[in-house]
């Protein structure tokens, strides 16, 4: 099924997640689609194994949390963003390193203070190797964080190669 990619969404220089600028991070970028899903790509290297030629269990874990947690912003120009409260994951297959993985999050459900959601990561034959449920926080971005990471840190990294649609198995 095709997603039709509506907004990209702002990275940081150094968060492992996302960072830029992190040489031993995922290099995630984030991409809100027409289905109220919110996709991650990332492309793991042999720095987040844990056994050989497999994404270690808690990078799973990591890439899942941070993707539901930035979905409640999916659809929204305000900075708000998921404060982890809880998270259970289920590991179904192992992970590969050196392929493209797409990650699928969204909102289930949402209060004033908080919110729940889900995440899986599809394996490029679209089979699901990691699903994660989890409730969270509602915190505005300044209340994260600080202005000098608002203003140096935190930036949109939009590039020619970003799609305009996501295919997922």
């Amino acid at each position: 099924m095709k997603h039709k990619v509506l907004k990209k969404q702002h990275i940081s220089k150094m968060c492992f997640v996302c960072g830029e600028k992190n040489d031993f991070g995922l290099h995630a970028k984030f991409y809100e689609t027409n289905a109220k899903e919110l996709v991650a790509l990332i492309n793991p290297s042999e720095q987040h194994q844990g056994y050989p030629g497999r994404m270690h269990g808690g990078i799973a874990a990591t890439i899942l949390d941070e993707t539901i947690a930035r979905s409640i912003c999916n659809g929204k120009n305000e900075q708000i963003w998921g404060v982890t409260l809880e998270l259970k994951t289920k590991f179904r297959k192992p992970i590969p390193l050196g392929q493209e993985l797409k990650i699928l999050g969204r909102v289930t459900s949402e209060g004033t203070r908080t919110f729940e959601g889900t995440a899986e990561i599809v394996l490029p034959n679209g089979e699901i190797a990691v699903s994660a449920e989890g409730k969270y926080m509602k915190v505005t971005i300044d209340r994260i964080t600080n202005d000098t990471f608002i203003n140096d840190e935190w930036f949109l990294a939009e590039s020619p190669d970003d799609p305009t649609e996501i295919e997922i198995p």
